[in-house]
């Protein structure tokens, strides 16, 4: 095999015996090197002469990539992309009305009124609130006043007499207040300036002493707390206020300061607790305890505890002294009784059986009675059939567990009284552990038979 045949093989591709190759001789392939760097530099000159200068300057190696290029008969072409463009609707083409921004009007854009629509799809309605009750003007007002513990307890009567809304809830707590401190705020004579304004005033509520761990101040000096002279000039403020509701014949509950988070504080709670249950009862006012709903099971203070509906919930902030949200309606809970027996006083609810007994007058029906009617002929049962019972009640007299025993042997369980003697053995065995008399006769009769 000669250079010329190994420079076709090496150009062209063409296949090479083994045998051939293996006899090439170093010069074959010393020629077949040159001949081959020849043709290459005559191509690349060819290529460089026939391109034009921003070929040549654009990519001064694009010759490399044109050198192992396949044939352009063999290179598949890839068809150019088409814009297929969309048939015109016929409802797209109309004319669409031009809408104004500021000075410059825009044409509304074909399929502006296809995006419109979906985005009106898309976006969530808004719920439709229900229609609201007619508003009831409050008949009945019940003015809260002490600190800011009845500020609180007053957000739970709001939330409580929800259901009744002929009563309104009138605050009139001051924060920081208290009975001490008359030249901070003087709840003797506020009461009195609240009572003789006009305002309608139906009941009262009263819930002040957080503040009160303070000297007293009055016309006769300054006393410490929990002094004699402090004692006896805080009772005659609060029979002050409590006589000026008395007089105006309206209702007061006085309510009573819970546990506190300090012990130091709780003790003095406690104290004053005393003094409101004796001066403002004494006066009128129904004293209400607030101690025992707002601790654990070692009479001791808890921040949480079970709410209204039996959950266990935090009923105190952090501070140890006000009510969370949760504590004010529980709070609420225990002065709620007294203000709808008052309301119910004042305005009975309507009896459903009084409302239909004028009916049945003008229908020409005899107005119904107490017990059951009298019998007619037609409804009689025939003499050789006994009479049919009476309706069976749907439910019987609530009978309480603990109370006395109405009727003879009417109990629900009796201990029973044992009749005869117990054994005389049985201790012997049970306790002293000492076997008993053996029988005659019984297994563990072991004596000699006797002829």
């Amino acid at each position: 095999m000669d250079s010329k045949d190994l420079f076709k093989a090496l150009t062209f591709g063409r296949p090479v015996a083994a045998g051939a190759a293996a006899s090439l001789s170093l010069r074959s392939l010393r020629d077949a090197g040159l001949a081959l760097a020849v043709l290459t530099g005559a191509f690349i000159a060819l290529q460089l002469l026939g391109a034009s200068p921003a070929f040549a300057q654009a990519d001064p190696f694009a010759w490399f990539e044109q050198l192992f290029k396949p044939p352009a008969a063999n290179r598949a072409v890839k068809p150019k992309s088409e814009f297929h463009r969309a048939a015109p609707s016929h409802h797209l083409q109309r004319s669409r009305p031009a809408f104004r921004s500021g000075e410059r009007s825009f044409e509304r854009a074909p399929g502006s009124r296809t995006l419109e629509r979906t985005h009106k799809r898309l976006v969530e309605k808004p719920a439709e609130k229900p229609p609201e009750k007619p508003a009831v003007p409050p008949t009945y007002f019940v003015a809260v006043i002490g600190d800011s513990l009845a500020e609180l307890l007053g957000q739970g009567l709001g939330v409580a007499l929800a259901d009744r809304p002929e009563v309104g809830i009138l605050q009139k707590a001051k924060e920081n207040s208290g009975l001490v401190r008359d030249d901070f705020y003087d709840w003797t004579k506020a009461t009195h300036d609240l009572l003789a304004s006009g305002e309608k005033i139906d009941f009262a509520v009263m819930m002040i002493g957080s503040n009160d761990r303070q000297s007293l101040r009055n016309a006769n000096g300054s006393f410490e707390p929990r002094s004699p002279e402090w004692e006896e000039a805080y009772a005659h403020r609060i029979e002050a206020i409590a006589s000026q509701f008395r007089e105006r014949k309206i209702p007061l509950v006085w309510v009573g300061l819970p546990a506190l988070k300090s012990e130091r504080l709780s003790e003095d709670a406690i104290a004053l607790n005393e003094f409101f249950r004796e001066y403002a009862v004494k006066n009128g006012a129904i004293y209400v305890d607030a101690w025992e709903p707002f601790v654990d099971e070692l009479e001791q203070y808890s921040a949480f505890g079970p709410d209204i509906d039996g959950q266990i919930v935090r009923l105190r902030t952090a501070d140890g002294v006000h009510f969370t949200k949760a504590g004010a309606r529980k709070l609420a809970h225990f002065v709620e009784p007294e203000i709808r027996r008052r309301l119910d006083e004042l305005h009975p609810p309507a009896n459903p059986d009084d409302a239909n007994a004028p009916a049945a007058v003008e229908t020409g029906q005899p107005p119904l009675t107490e017990g059951p009617p009298a019998p007619q002929e037609a409804s009689l049962p025939p003499a050789d059939e006994p009479a049919p019972l009476p309706p069976k009640p749907a439910a019987g007299p609530v009978l309480p567990l603990t109370g006395p025993v109405l009727a003879p042997r009417g109990e629900l369980a009796t201990r029973m009284i044992q009749t005869k003697p117990a054994a005389a053995n049985r201790p012997q065995t049970l306790v002293k552990n000492a076997p008993s008399e053996p029988k005659p006769g019984r297994a563990d009769d072991f004596s000699w038979p006797r002829p």
